[in-house]
């Protein structure tokens, strides 16, 4: 079965023997040097102990990654930010304040100033990354159409400060690897030049094949949401149900 916590261990192992890299994206924008590096990014979108046990993993293997959390009870866990911040992850603002201020620009820079405070009180904050919020009309990166968020001391977002010409970028949105036609926003622009190339995984055994044929790309910023990976086999099936009826409303709906 794929989306198991054991699939995401064989993921990060096959990745670990083929001597890439892995780095926070602070870090990642911090280093200018070109090598095998993987960003673990994780978007907290909601059950955050799901996201604690994928830190715990990584700690357990001398790697590192960066957790954005939402500043919404389902996400925003303040002992759980804390102990991913102790185990040496990156920790930011995974933001959606046009969407939570109905479009209102001025109102959605008050709220992610307040937010960031709130988190900056708990932890380190550098980078940030908007939530997709794909049942919204509202793009949550519009906010920086007036403001900017480096003025706050932020040095990065993925959808603005990576070049995705030379980072391959993977996202298991839609519950798949390759499922960027039932996602709203959780996109780049050159993911349709990959799949012309023929460079494109359905299955996390898709991915882990590549590399092991050493043909994966050498830069790659994977998105996981743990929230969708589970080894219990009714967590497991329930999210499955639920994220194909999700997928058909984004997909004849939003897309």
């Amino acid at each position: 079965m794929d989306f198991t916590i054991k699939k995401y261990r064989d993921l990060l192992s096959i990745l670990i023997s083929n001597k890439y890299q892995f780095k926070t994206f602070k870090e990642f924008l911090e280093d200018t040097q070109i090598n095998k590096n993987i960003i673990l990014r994780h978007d907290v979108d909601k059950l955050p102990s799901n996201s604690l046990k994928f830190a715990k993993i990584q700690y357990d293997l001398d790697i590192s990654g960066v957790y954005y959390f939402r500043a919404v009870s389902q996400s925003w866990n303040e002992k759980i930010i804390r102990e991913i911040s102790e185990l040496g992850h990156e920790v930011g603002y995974h933001y959606e304040n046009m969407d939570t201020c109905k479009g209102n620009i001025d109102k959605a820079w008050d709220d992610f100033r307040f937010h960031l405070d709130n988190l900056r009180e708990l932890v380190e904050v550098k980078t940030i990354c908007m939530h997709g919020s794909p049942l919204s009309k509202f793009d949550n990166k519009e906010i920086w159409q007036k403001f900017d968020y480096k003025s706050l001391d932020i040095i990065g977002e993925p959808y603005f400060d990576i070049n995705f010409n030379n980072c391959f970028y993977m996202t298991d949105t839609g519950r798949r690897w390759d499922g960027w036609n039932s996602s709203v926003r959780d996109k780049v622009a050159q993911q349709d030049q990959w799949f012309k190339k023929n460079i494109t995984f359905h299955s996390t055994d898709d991915i882990i094949r590549s590399i092991q044929n050493d043909e994966f790309p050498d830069i790659v910023m994977f998105n996981f949401h743990p929230q969708r990976w589970h080894d219990s086999p009714f967590q497991w099936g329930e999210e499955l149900i639920f994220q194909n009826i999700k997928n058909l409303i984004k997909k004849y709906f939003f897309a």
